[in-house]
């Protein structure tokens, strides 16, 4: 549950952080999808470090702006003002346990580093979709940690290659995309947000429902050919199929999870969705992951033109991205992995949160490896989505449903 606490914060100026050497002066191009409207936000990320005696009093806020400044070297495309360093009269503990999204304040920081009394500190970041994903934003993050380590250069160099996601010829689009039809957005001025935790024994439990060609590895073919239902494939299923369920769409209205901007999407009629086993959700996710090709993206990003800047949303789209891949939770500056690392609000894309979704890496009251998932909702489609996964978890383990008293207005999308 979240804690709501009151302490006073010590703010100090903000200053620029320069790269640490020279940098190139030249314009950097964007990919189609940078283009869309909805792609146009901000993330923002929270790292939460425990004290570390072994350090010997050495302050996290001179090391990690020194490391800040070397990797800006060469990745000068996000040089951003540090908007400083604070003190606040509050310890790590006081935040609650487990710390979740959506944290207060996060948009008055960009790059900013709060010490605690308990001698753990707090790093927020915050920086434009357009130019660094999650995945972008955590290869940045990986080499700024890396030097405040003492590496002389990032393991792995920073690069920028968005603009190899460019439209090319329209003639050349030869494969089929079924994203064309603008719907407008939610018709509810409220949506609740919940989040529905997945340890190993809810993903167990749901492994159960499948067939065996779905739960077994066969360990004579390699990772790609496997038929067996990976973690996000068994979560994603699951999540589209009883979302699906919830909201109660016309039993022709066609259904589409999207698991990336760039990557096909698993798409059936709502009847079908429905009516059919677990099994059918999972295995047409794991069939659109399958169609992944480098000739696919391009296809796809040959459709940014057609679009414009107003990216089509259909009435029936789902969009579930995996924030698992990034390891945030991973990301250490020399005082340890963080308590929690990870997204700093709790929903996807700010204007169509009851869209968007994402899996964050978690752990369990064991500590045990866990996924957790927030997903908006109007009010009646949360709580028949809360009582079906509980309904069919409850035949083979309990589940945890961490559920959050969060109410908050939204404003009509005509996205």
């Amino acid at each position: 549950m979240h804690v709501f606490i009151g302490f006073t914060v010590r703010k100090r100026p903000a200053v620029l952080v320069a790269p640490a050497a020279p940098t190139p002066r030249e314009l950097k191009r964007l990919s189609v999808f940078d283009e869309q409207d909805s792609m146009r936000f901000q993330i923002s990320n929270l790292h939460f470090y425990r004290r570390d005696e072994s350090r010997g009093g050495k302050d996290p806020v001179r090391v990690i702006q020194e490391a800040l400044a070397k990797a800006l070297h060469d990745g000068w495309k996000l040089a951003v003002d540090y908007t400083g360093e604070a003190d606040a009269d509050v310890g790590l503990e006081h935040f609650g346990d487990p710390l979740l999204p959506p944290f207060p304040c996060i948009e008055e920081l960009i790059f900013d580093l709060t010490r605690l009394t308990c001698g753990g500190f707090i790093l927020a970041v915050r920086v434009n979709h357009t130019m660094a994903d999650a995945l972008g934003l955590m290869q940045f993050l990986s080499a700024v940690a890396e030097l405040a380590r003492g590496a002389q250069t990032p393991s792995v160099p920073l690069v920028w290659k968005r603009e190899q996601l460019s439209g090319r010829n329209q003639q050349q689009s030869a494969l089929g995309h079924d994203k064309l039809h603008e719907v407008p957005g939610s018709d509810t001025d409220t949506l609740r947000l919940h989040y529905f935790f997945f340890g190993p024994r809810e993903i167990a439990a749901i492994r159960a429902q499948l067939p065996p060609h779905l739960q077994k590895r066969a360990t004579k073919f390699p990772p790609h050919l496997q038929k067996r239902a990976t973690k996000f494939d068994t979560i994603a299923g699951w999540i589209w199929k009883f979302r699906t369920v919830a909201l109660a769409p016309k039993p022709n209205e066609v259904m589409l999870l999207e698991m990336r901007s760039c990557a096909p999407v698993a798409m059936s009629t709502a009847g079908e969705l429905c009516t059919n086993p677990l099994s059918y959700a999972v295995e047409l996710v794991k069939k659109a992951k399958n169609q992944v090709d480098m000739e696919y993206i391009r296809s796809t990003a040959d459709l940014g033109p057609v679009w414009g800047k107003r990216r089509p949303i259909t009435a029936g789209l789902f969009s579930l991205s995996d924030a698992t891949r990034a390891r945030f939770d991973n990301l250490d500056f020399g005082w340890g992995k963080p308590v929690y690392g990870g997204a700093a609000e709790a929903v996807g894309v700010p204007s169509i949160p009851w869209v968007t979704s994402f899996l964050l890496a978690s752990k369990n009251a064991n500590g045990e490896d866990a996924i957790l998932a927030p997903m908006c909702l109007p009010g009646p489609a949360m709580d028949r989505l809360v009582e079906e996964m509980s309904k069919l978890l409850r035949l083979t383990a309990d589940v945890t449903l961490l559920h959050q008293p969060h109410v908050f207005p939204v404003k009509r999308s005509a996205l």
